[in-house]
């Protein structure tokens, strides 16, 4: 009898969720290989020690209102290590002074004019509050930058010092480069509905106010959860990059970077846009393209532990508006966000955004150097680091432009039956949409159970 084999080409979450998902439906006697050339599996999720603690120094946090990351813990046994943020809140940075992070709105697009008094001036104070009597041309199913809309209708200051700051955060983009769509769903679904104003949309797409914590973390990092995917899984790991993809017969073969020929009777490919374009460029040549029409920024976390009685606000950290001088786009205060563990603080510095380069040009020494001058500026502190990390993140944040979720369909249906794909440029760039798109990638691949 010859056995089902399946191969993964991709060791990041969605690689490793999309690894274990096959072996629930596969069976234990069906070969799983997973291709990955990296010194290790997680992709964008590492964790390191940092000042004696473990600390992520990639994704650090999950939206715990989203399903997929509290049921694949609770399947993995895990529920226990789930942590949740304590409660503090972060700060804007804006104007060189630091101001509260604004309530009452969707990815900082004000539901009244209350919402962002004080962090922006008067005259946009104004606008936003006439907007609801203004005109509203809004054809359904658009999908314009998030910055042509709530520019047009709140003003540049609400782009700048309210929405900038958090997709600065999540894409190293910016309102600019990320479409509404990606941006605020809620907000362009209400728009669709019928949405008089923008102010209306936004009101209708808040969240109910629960008072439960909004971000989850892993007690020990998420070296926990890859552990867990991997020990569930048991696929054959082969430490090389795949560099090519043919038919072969009803299967697939695959050439690694080692020259070795592999067969499969299906293949999951999560890795990021880019590689994806290449391997699909013979084989699903308009998949292939829309992948390829997807961009990618670059970032660098830069991980400090200081002492513990160093003096740091009461609040999670400070995200930064557009066009401040800093260097760092965002700074964690991660022993107020989780709690402290230790007795150094942990800290984290966000750098590079979409198109600047520095995440590729700058050295370990000159972002140390700018992460310990940025501290001074926003906090007034001297920080004496005691450990440090530098982690790079190249072309690893996709953004997800006007169109983007076109784009995505594109590349899923043009594969071909035994071909799917996963990763964080399809449905999200969390973590939760990186697991959910890997178990859609086996759900296409309508697998069974071998017996």
């Amino acid at each position: 009898m010859t056995v089902p084999s399946y191969c993964v080409v991709g060791g990041g979450i969605s690689g490793l969720t999309a690894a274990y998902r096959l072996r629930a439906a596969v069976g234990d006697h069906a070969a799983i290989t997973l291709f990955d050339p990296g010194d290790r599996l997680g992709g964008i999720l590492r964790t390191e020690r940092v000042g004696g603690q473990t600390m992520d120094l990639g994704a650090e946090a999950f939206i715990l209102r989203r399903p997929e990351m509290p049921a694949l813990l609770a399947e993995l046994g895990l529920s226990g290590r789930q942590l949740v943020s304590t409660g503090a809140r972060p700060l804007i940075y804006s104007g060189r002074t630091v101001h509260p992070l604004p309530t009452g709105t969707v990815v900082g697009i004000p539901s009244s004019a209350a919402a962002v008094a004080g962090l922006v001036d008067e005259a946009t104070v104004a606008r936003i509050e006439a907007e609801p009597g203004r005109p509203l041309r809004w054809r359904p199913g658009s999908d314009p930058a998030t910055a042509e809309l709530v520019g047009e209708r709140f003003g540049e200051q609400v782009v700048a010092r309210s929405v900038d700051p958090l997709l600065s955060g999540v894409y190293a983009g910016s309102a600019a480069t990320i479409g509404l769509r990606a941006a605020a769903p809620g907000v362009a679904a209400a728009l669709d509905r019928g949405a008089a104003s923008l102010t209306d949309a936004v009101r209708q797409a808040l969240p109910p106010p629960t008072g439960a914590p909004v971000f989850g973390a892993l007690d020990g990092g998420y070296q926990v959860l890859l552990d867990a995917l991997v020990e569930r899984s048991r696929p054959r790991r082969v430490r090389a990059a795949v560099q090519r993809l043919e038919p072969a017969g009803p299967g697939w073969a695959l050439l690694d970077d080692a020259g070795a020929r592999w067969h499969a009777d299906a293949v999951i490919l999560a890795v990021p846009a880019p590689r994806a374009a290449r391997l699909l460029a013979d084989i699903a040549p308009t998949s292939a393209a829309a992948a390829g029409r997807i961009t990618s920024a670059s970032s660098v976390v830069v991980a400090l532990a200081v002492p513990g009685g160093t003096p740091f606000p009461e609040c999670s950290g400070v995200l930064v508006a557009t066009g401040e001088a800093l260097r760092a786009k965002a700074i964690t205060l991660s022993s107020r966000k989780w709690g402290a563990r230790g007795d150094a603080q942990l800290l984290r510095l966000s750098f590079g955004r979409c198109g600047d380069g520095l995440a590729e040009t700058a050295s370990d020494d000159e972002l140390l150097v700018w992460a310990v001058d940025d501290l001074a500026t926003v906090f007034g502190l001297h920080v004496e680091p005691v450990d440090a990390r530098v982690q790079r993140w190249i072309e690893a944040m996709p953004q997800y432009g006007p169109g983007h979720a076109g784009l995505a369909a594109e590349v899923r249906a043009g594969l071909p039956p035994t071909l799917a794909v996963a990763g964080s440029y399809l449905d999200g760039i969390g973590v939760p949409a990186c697991v959910g798109a890997a178990g859609r990638a086996v759900e296409a691949l309508e697998v069974k159970v071998a017996r």
